[in-house]
């Protein structure tokens, strides 16, 4: 019963927050729903206790009762990858697979350094000092773009389609690099012997991410073949949700991604060949389904984004500090995506145009600050927490808002064009 009033009084925020954006705000969906959760939880924290003190225990207690790492990293991040999947054209994915795959691996490395780097300088300037582990922490946690948060937005932005799929590959594809590289470098962090040769970290690369592709194929293929023999609608949604729901049981037990499984099955049911053609009338009932299912799970993430703040003590302290880092996370984004491109230059063409897209589109979201608030409790925990939640938040307000206005399709065009000639 408490689980069911939880989720029932969020569903009732996401719905009014919803309804107020769309009459008042007028600001993409998801976004909307954050800023005016943000605007209340300021209202609470600055005024809650003595005009509203019930309202505002009752709301702390809601949020602080969920364990954010868990409802989104074992459970709403699932739907959301799987629902992102289906969407994603194979053929496009399959055109850009090598900077897809560069900027989700090397790409996320570089920035992590880069993070690293930058915050262990930087910091210090406004009296906050962390060893150079913790900054790597940082760096590990912030350097991933956010599936959801990417996915959510690029709707709004007309941008073409190979840059979209770009954006968007990178993005549901980079969670496996960023868990290992973060899970590695938290346990050296908090005191525990991890090995740090090149072997082993290949084999927890390769069964993390390896291990979860693999599971997402089977899960795919099993269910594409199930679905084509039943071809019914109401038996199809319930066979994908089987996949979600079972799958991430699968991969919790065997230790390897399940959100990368979620991808790979979703990418494989969302492609079907000719010979697992559905009916139009299924096959339209199912991609509505997942596209409602998308829609709920982003408002009530974003809703949880916005009340995250309610939990986050002292976050006037570390304003300056949160700010330094977006400008460090902003500066090592561009080295990552332009460092790579010049490598990939011989076979993939990127103009200008395309890079500050793909630097300023790579948004963060709700899995930064489910990795920061995974780190054990600690003098450095709370300084990681307050300055993601800055830089989260600027991603998605301030980056999500202008990223429209940033990728100039004509002008990503002509330069393309131009760069054609050339070559």
């Amino acid at each position: 019963m408490e689980l069911y009033y939880s989720f029932s009084v969020l569903i009732v925020l996401a719905s009014v927050f919803a309804y107020i954006n769309y009459r008042i705000l007028k600001l993409p969906s998801t976004i909307g729903i954050m800023v005016i959760a943000i605007i209340v939880s300021l209202f609470l924290v600055m005024f809650g206790e003595t005009i509203l003190p019930r309202t505002f225990g009752h709301l702390h207690k809601l949020i602080d009762s969920f364990d954010f790492t868990e409802v989104l990293m074992g459970a709403m991040l699932n739907f959301l990858l799987f629902a992102g999947g289906i969407h994603i054209n194979i053929k496009d994915l399959r055109e850009q697979f090598g900077p897809v795959l560069i900027f989700s691996t090397v790409g996320v490395i570089i920035s992590t350094f880069a993070v690293a780097f930058g915050a262990f300088y930087l910091l210090p300037l406004v009296g906050i000092s962390m060893p150079f582990i913790y900054c790597l922490v940082f760096g590990a946690l912030i350097s991933p773009t956010d599936p959801v948060a990417v996915l959510s937005i690029l709707k709004q932005a007309n941008v073409s389609k190979s840059l979209e799929t770009k954006v968007a590959g990178e993005s549901l594809f980079n969670d496996g690099m960023a868990v290992v590289v973060f899970t590695v470098v938290l346990q050296l962090a908090i005191g525990r012997e991890v090995a740090l040769n090149v072997e082993s970290i290949g084999l927890l690369l390769l069964k993390e991410a390896g291990g979860g592709l693999f599971l997402g194929v089977v899960l795919g293929y099993s269910a594409s073949r199930a679905m084509r023999v039943v071809d019914d609608y109401i038996i199809s949604v319930l066979i994908t949700l089987s996949v979600v729901m079972g799958g991430y049981l699968i991969a919790h037990e065997l230790h390897i991604s399940a959100p990368l499984a979620m991808v790979a099955a979703g990418l494989f049911m969302g492609n079907f060949s000719e010979s697992f053609k559905m009916k139009s009338e299924t096959q339209d009932y199912l991609i509505k389904f997942w596209e409602l299912i998308d829609e709920i799970m982003n408002a009530v993430l974003f809703l949880f984004i916005g009340f995250e703040l309610l939990l986050i003590k002292d976050l006037n302290d570390y304003l300056i500090a949160g700010g330094i880092c977006i400008m460090i996370v902003l500066v090592a984004r561009w080295i990552a995506i332009f460092v790579p491109t010049k490598f990939m230059a011989f076979k993939y063409r990127f103009s200008p145009q395309t890079v500050k897209v793909l630097v300023w589109g790579g948004i963060r979201g709700g899995v930064s600050i489910a990795l920061a608030l995974s780190i054990p409790q600690n003098e450095y925990s709370k300084i990681i927490i307050s300055i993601t939640y800055c830089v989260v938040v600027f991603s998605i307000v301030v980056q999500g808002l202008t990223i429209a206005k940033v990728a100039n399709p004509k002008k990503i065009a002509t330069e393309e064009k131009i760069l054609e000639e050339i070559h």
